[in-house]
């Protein structure tokens, strides 16, 4: 790959800088953390700097509402290429673009620029085969997927709420890597307003008109229970994510009735709130009936068949973009500290979720997010020291 095939098309650029359309995204229950933080910024005020070094690595659940802008790279390690001096070299060209220090910024203020760096299972194998991080993801139904969009060795999630900044980052980032990587996909994407839904707690709505980010690890101790990964030492404080790409059918969604596409979800589209009722941050009632013995929430309701209880796993924290190219549709980003908590849904919804037939997943990997880094450790030693 040579040094323009590296860098961000001009029209890549134009696009990631002049989003001013909001959407949100999918899978009904995408969710942002509630950790304690600053509220999301207004368009009007500077985003509070995110720190790139700490226990976790940033993007995940810090800030606490995910930023509007996002930028994921998908890439290959050359078969000579070591990965341990590759990702300190990129964890100390992340520490300076997020702190304002890198010319490469081009005089752009880093805001709350946050960097996100995963391996894949092909790079965690050999450090230990029954690690966190070193199972490839099985195939689903519905999937449309060219082999060089299944899998990958290395991600980069590059966000931001300045639009600008996340083509730039991305530039300096692939000159840093050089050619000791080759780009396999990339993929842009934007998230809607936030709303609230409870105290401390915000969603956007997604493209198909629902609120997205009802059900996750908000709490502290959901997410060291569900999220982070307590172990072993080498992934110790990193996370496995799960992105795919999918795109959505939105015309014939937008046929339905409202009550059709409620139905769907299992939620009143205008509040969030289950059709079981209650308030948008209540559990659904799977068991309520009407008088005449029909589930309140269907039996195919999306709800249902994602509901971590029913399908006996743990909370993922589902963060999920609008996307507008190669189609309309979104990527949907997961993040958990067991894989089975996201194959284990997936594959209760493939048998009879009534959203899955208005999605076609175009492109799919699963990475291990190293664990923080600091000056002392750099990024990617704990694995790869």
């Amino acid at each position: 790959m040579n040094r323009a095939d590296r860098h961000p098309s001009r029209r890549a650029f134009l696009d990631a800088a002049g989003a001013t359309v909001a959407a949100g995204l999918i899978a009904g229950c995408s969710s942002d953390s509630a950790q304690p933080g600053p509220p999301a910024p207004s368009a009007a005020a500077t985003p509070t700097q995110v720190p790139a070094r700490g226990r976790h690595q940033a993007g995940v659940t810090l800030p606490q509402s995910a930023q509007r802008n996002l930028l994921a790279v998908v890439a290959d390690l050359g078969t000579a290429v070591a990965p341990g001096p590759l990702l300190a070299e990129l964890g100390e060209a992340i520490s300076t673009l997020t702190a304002g220090s890198d010319p490469r910024l081009l005089g752009l203020s880093p805001g709350d620029l946050t960097v996100t760096v995963g391996v894949g299972p092909r790079l965690v194998r050999p450090a230990g085969a029954s690690l966190p991080g070193a199972a490839d993801l099985p195939r689903f139904s519905r999937e449309r997927i060219a082999s060089r969009a299944r899998g990958g060795d290395l991600l980069i999630q590059i966000c931001a709420s300045d639009a600008l900044l996340v083509p730039v980052v991305a530039a300096a980032l692939l000159d840093q890597a050089g050619d000791r990587i080759r780009e396999r996909w990339r993929q842009t994407g934007r998230r809607g307003t936030n709303v609230s839904v409870a105290e401390g707690v915000t969603a956007p709505r997604n493209l198909l008109g629902f609120i997205d980010g009802i059900v996750g690890p908000h709490t502290t101790a959901e997410q060291e229970r569900d999220l982070w990964l307590a172990g072993p030492p080498a992934v110790a404080g990193g996370t496995l994510a799960v992105l795919r790409r999918m795109e959505l059918d939105l015309t014939r969604f937008a046929a339905l009735t409202v009550a059709e596409q409620e139905a769907v979800f299992g939620r009143r589209r205008a509040s969030g709130v289950p059709l079981s009722g209650g308030t948008v941050a209540s559990a659904p009632e799977l068991g309520a009936k009407t008088p005449d013995g029909r589930y309140l929430v269907p039996v195919d309701a999306h709800v249902r068949r994602a509901n971590p209880t029913v399908v006996g796993v743990g909370l993922m924290l589902r963060r999920s973009y609008s996307t507008d190219e190669p189609a309309p549709g979104l990527l949907f980003i997961s993040f958990q500290n067991d894989l089975r908590t996201f194959t284990a849904t997936l594959s209760r919804m493939d048998t009879s979720d009534a959203l899955l037939p208005f999605t076609t997943t175009t492109a799919s990997a699963t990475f291990l997010i190293l664990p923080g880094f600091d000056q002392q450790h750099p990024l990617g030693s704990h694995l790869f020291g």
